[in-house]
């Protein structure tokens, strides 16, 4: 598909028009700005063509301004699979499953943390293991495993790693129902149990930041946000159950494809039909996994707690956690009904209309690259009629973990933060490039156009003080 085959829908809406020959069963929709588009990668035009050929899609195939190309479907990718004639694919939901975002509201303010904020960064370092192959400081019995899997977020806060309030400020709670640890791998289990509390590697990051601008101040006080209050942001997912379990069932579906005769243009998008056994077993797992993540965040959300308890006498309070890395049984007004989909957002996050948290719209967090800005928006009825009550998830690539190590050293991506009076800490200097701003998109750009677009509005920018890289 190429650049030159795209429709101007709108100021921020460009069509890939439903092509008969690619077998398009629904157009693409790729929301992105002029200064976005020079972004855009051929790739990601065909991936968003490519789900739109799937059985059972509705409406549109979306890809929000954060899109770049992923396994199958593009990050940033959005689509609905009716309940009974459409399909569950792994490629939709990610192998980072439930990879997501939680912010932390602290008591203190930027001048009370910026004379101690090296000595802040580094007690954090210390109490959240981060890194590949990072583990945490639980050690989890098989029963307690399947606790984590079946509970999600409960499990920690019901054993004091938090408290019930946490739970309200959750997407759904902090627990996807349907879970079922039986449909987990001994392998994904076995890689699981250890790493429960640990921030990861790659994108993951544990940043310290301070409220520098609000927007919606109505928004922002009743999610407790003043300009220049300190915040923590955690972003990490299901570790490598999650990513065993993505495996474990691609192969799988990669089978079952064929056996159901489900015509692919890649065999990345790898799917099943979503009323088959073999779809009811890949949704127990990825719940397992998603509960798996809400539980780790909610776990390392005790140690901030406890870091911030003893450096400086004070607590934190939950504002959010949202999902990332999801397939979502919801249902949506489509055609003019109500119908009951399986919303699988990869890099992306709900944006709903309503929340029950604070009375109001749902918040959204969107994290921005090492050293940017991150933002706290909320959702709204727009992105409920345009994309299924879905917004971006972050800045999106530019550059790939290979091409930014090759462009950017280490020393200079530190020397930049430093320059801006940022502290950083890592165990890993080397991979300091793959997460620097240059390989990533211009997140306010990003920002501006889900703001203007209406799939979400900002509440309050936040700029990062300490990160820890995972």
């Amino acid at each position: 598909m190429a650049f030159e085959e795209l429709v101007k829908r709108g100021e921020y809406v460009w069509e890939v028009p439903q092509d008969a020959a690619l077998r398009m069963r629904v157009p693409g929709r790729i929301f992105l700005s002029e200064v976005l588009m020079k972004y855009l990668e051929r790739g990601a035009i065909q991936q968003v063509a490519n789900v739109a050929t799937l059985p059972g899609i509705q409406k549109w195939s979306l890809a929000m301004p954060d899109v770049h190309t992923g396994y199958g479907f593009p990050i940033g990718g959005v689509a609905a699979f009716d309940v009974s004639e459409g399909i569950l694919s792994p490629g939709g939901v990610g192998f980072d499953i439930n990879c997501g975002t939680r912010l932390l509201v602290t008591t203190l303010f930027k001048e009370e943390i910026e004379p101690r904020i090296n000595e802040l960064t580094t007690a954090l370092f210390e109490a959240i293991p981060s890194g590949l192959g990072s583990k945490g400081q639980l050690r989890l019995s098989e029963k307690e495993l399947d606790g984590v899997f079946l509970d999600g977020a409960k499990w920690a806060v019901n054993r004091g790693y938090g408290n019930p309030a946490d739970l309200k400020h959750c997407e759904s709670n902090g627990c996807l129902d349907g879970a079922d640890p039986t449909k987990v791998s001994p392998l994904a289990k076995k890689r699981g149990k250890p790493q429960l509390g640990s921030l990861g590697s790659g994108n993951h990051f544990l940043e310290t930041q301070c409220v520098d601008r609000v927007f919606d101040k109505k928004a922002a006080d009743l999610f407790g946000l003043k300009e220049q209050q300190v915040c923590i942001m955690l972003h990490s997912g299901s570790r490598g159950a999650g990513h065993q379990i993505c495996t474990d069932y691609l192969k799988m579906f990669q089978a079952a494809s064929r056996k159901y005769s489900i015509e692919l243009p890649d065999k990345q998008l790898a799917c099943v039909p979503a009323d088959s056994q073999e779809a009811r077993d890949y949704f127990s797992a990825m719940a397992a996994a998603a509960n798996y993540a809400w539980t780790n965040r909610q776990v390392m959300s005790y140690w901030v707690r406890d870091v911030l308890e003893q450096q400086f006498n004070t607590t934190a309070t939950l504002v959010y956690d949202v999902a990332h890395n999801i397939a979502k049984l919801e249902k949506h007004t489509i055609d003019g009904g109500r119908k009951e989909v399986y919303v699988h957002r990869k890099g992306a996050t709900r944006a709903f209309d309503k929340d029950d948290s604070y009375g109001i719209e749902q918040p959204v967090l969107i994290p921005g690259s090492m050293g940017t800005a991150s933002y706290v928006l909320h959702g709204t009825k727009k992105a409920m009629s345009t994309t299924f009550g879905s917004t971006c998830h972050g800045a999106g690539r530019i550059l790939s973990r290979k091409a930014a190590r090759r462009s950017l050293t280490w020393r200079g991506v530190t020397e930049g933060l430093q320059r801006k009076h940022i502290v950083i800490k890592t165990d890993d200097l080397s991979s300091v490039p793959e997460e620097a701003p240059e390989a990533y998109k211009p997140i306010d750009e990003v920002i501006d156009v889900v703001s203007k677009l209406g799939i979400s509005e900002a509440v309050a920018r936040l700029t990062p003080m300490g990160v820890i890289k995972g």
